[in-house]
């Protein structure tokens, strides 16, 4: 059964599958009240939330005897990183570009879901895509897809960093896999690639100085300290994922659909989007859950950090915006400008 489950993992767009069971991980409800206790979640609050299942995936679905975890390639055609060098041009998230990877990896999820039902009548099924209190990267390494690096995220000797994943929570019994080891050594690339110093030691992430969290989830005014530190990154940062030397091994990525609705675009566009302009131009994009004001903000820091006084004339418009947060970016982009 689970080598047929693996072929059509496969058959339907999956890079890996790989399974474990929901007890594979007791080790994430003391490291997760750690991380709560020290305020790094920052205005995440939905992590403080469901703790007793987020901490422990077997009390999520105590029927669950397995999970089943598997890997979405997203690999990158060209070099993530180049886009900092043109700071008149928005850097976005790789994961980002593209059509929203939830819509396609559950999809994905679900017909191979149906596929197992079909095989084990009277079986259940549940499926996952960062979208409920399941903890997936330990889960993950549990069932040996990778081991979460120094950076915290996921990664593989021979799938580099960039894939999505997603589970698949069963009643159907499969054998477990061997779970991973780390394999970082002493590098610490990613550590040091960190703009803003977002981590505190290897292995531990402080979101409140993260600027994937600083540009996604934080919202009114970012710290003035850490605005200088966003260059030009208006929607995540790729910078500790792009470094990682273990990306030399990296498979390409399939799905075109992960590519193509933004690729550095010119700050001069992006700021003058009203909510309007801003919900038709990232339809199907996951830049669309932040909302307009956010998203504006953000490219107010980078207009602000960009040296460009061609685009001061952007943010001094913007200094009277209805969004107070907009509002604030807008005069400090206009001031940082002057005095450049």
């Amino acid at each position: 059964m689970k080598q047929r489950l693996g072929a059509e993992a496969e058959a339907v767009g999956f890079s890996r599958m790989r399974v474990t069971t929901p007890d594979a991980v007791p080790q994430v409800a003391q490291r997760l009240q750690q991380f709560l206790d020290a305020g790094r979640h920052g205005q995440m609050g939905w992590m403080a939330e469901r703790t007793h299942w987020r901490g422990d995936p077997a009390a999520l679905w105590p029927e669950a005897k397995s999970v089943i975890v598997l890997a979405e390639l997203y690999t990158p055609d060209h070099d993530p990183l180049a886009v900092l060098d043109r700071p008149d041009r928005a850097a976005i998230s790789v994961y980002a570009q593209g059509k929203d990877y939830h819509d396609l990896v559950k999809k994905r999820l679900k017909r191979l879901g149906r596929w197992l039902l079909e095989q084990a009548p009277g079986e259940e099924i549940k499926v996952f895509v960062d979208t409920a209190p399941v903890m997936e990267k330990p889960l993950a390494q549990a069932a040996g897809l990778g081991w979460q690096g120094k950076h915290t995220n996921l990664l593989s000797r021979d799938l580099g960093s960039w894939f999505f994943l997603g589970s698949i929570f069963t009643t159907v019994p499969l054998p477990a896999d061997t779970p991973e080891v780390s394999h970082c050594g002493s590098c610490r690339a990613c550590l040091d690639a960190c703009p803003t110093g977002a981590f505190p030691a290897p292995y531990q992430l402080d979101a409140r100085r993260c600027i994937s969290y600083l540009t996604i989830e934080h919202k009114g005014p970012v710290d003035p300290e850490l605005r200088p530190l966003l260059g030009n990154r208006i929607y995540g940062c790729d910078d500790c994922l792009a470094v990682c030397p273990w990306n030399k091994f990296a498979q390409a990525g399939s799905e075109m659909r992960y590519r193509g609705i933004v690729a550095a675009p010119p700050l001069a566009e992006l700021a003058v989007l009203d909510d309007a302009g801003f919900r038709e131009r990232f339809s199907g994009s996951p830049i669309k859950r932040i909302g307009r004001d956010r998203f504006v903000r953000n490219v107010l820091y980078a207009i602000g950090n960009s040296g460009d006084p061609g685009l001061a004339p952007l943010a001094r418009g913007l200094a009277g915006d209805t969004d107070p947060a907009v509002a604030e970016a807008a005069r400090w982009a206009a001031g940082r400008l002057a005095q450049a």
